[in-house]
């Protein structure tokens, strides 16, 4: 049997299996340069976020995902060419290739990002703090918009340990964008990012 699962086709297929609603609050779609920060609780966050995303955004948008995970059987690694998916090393970090650098080199001048501080998936109820990541990446390149995004239900569409979605829907909600403000210590700004996010889910 033969698979042909390119990008087109696996956002349609999200949008069939989570039913997301996609809502922009203060903030719109544009092919400038950001990082779209989420919320974190289920391995197909990204796909989501990614599909819900229009086309023209979509193609110059790359998800960041945990190479360990990925990077395993031929099935993921397909699915993860054809997201165009940055793959992050988190076991072997080397301070001349951290993931923050790592990133940087792969969006370049054109492509936008989509990141999940948490760095790990929260039980659905609550954001775990967020890791000091999207701190350097705003610290280093401070051009870049840096987009909240909360996705709601996907817990339930797909909860920990299993592998086959539940059609259900499920929310995806954009937010208005945050700068790292000017001499802006990092554990304020982790907090006001994830307090950002967290603002969403009662929208």
């Amino acid at each position: 049997m033969k698979f042909n699962f390119t990008g087109p086709f696996l956002a349609g297929l999200a949008k069939v299996v989570a039913g997301s609603s996609v809502r922009w609050v203060d903030c719109h779609p544009d092919t400038c340069q950001r990082i779209y920060f989420a919320n974190h609780t289920s391995h197909i966050d990204a796909v989501i976020i990614w599909a819900s995303l229009p086309k023209h955004c979509r193609e110059l948008t790359k998800p960041v995902a945990a190479k360990d995970y990925w990077d395993r059987g031929w099935f993921r690694r397909y699915l993860a060419r054809s997201l165009n998916a940055m793959l992050i090393d988190r076991e072997n970090i080397k301070v001349h290739r951290s993931p923050v650098e790592s990133m940087l080199k792969e969006i370049g001048d054109k492509y936008s990002a989509i990141i999940f501080p948490e760095g790990s998936r929260n039980d659905g109820t609550n954001l775990r703090e967020f890791k000091s990541g999207l701190f350097y990446l705003a610290k280093k390149r401070p051009d870049l918009e840096l987009v909240p995004v909360y996705v709601d239900n996907m817990t339930r569409i797909l909860p920990k340990g299993e592998y086959l979605p539940v059609p259900l829907l499920s929310r995806v909600i954009f937010g208005p964008p945050i700068w790292l403000e000017n001499g802006e210590p990092k554990t304020e700004f982790l907090v006001r990012a994830r307090e950002a996010v967290s603002r969403l889910r009662d929208v």
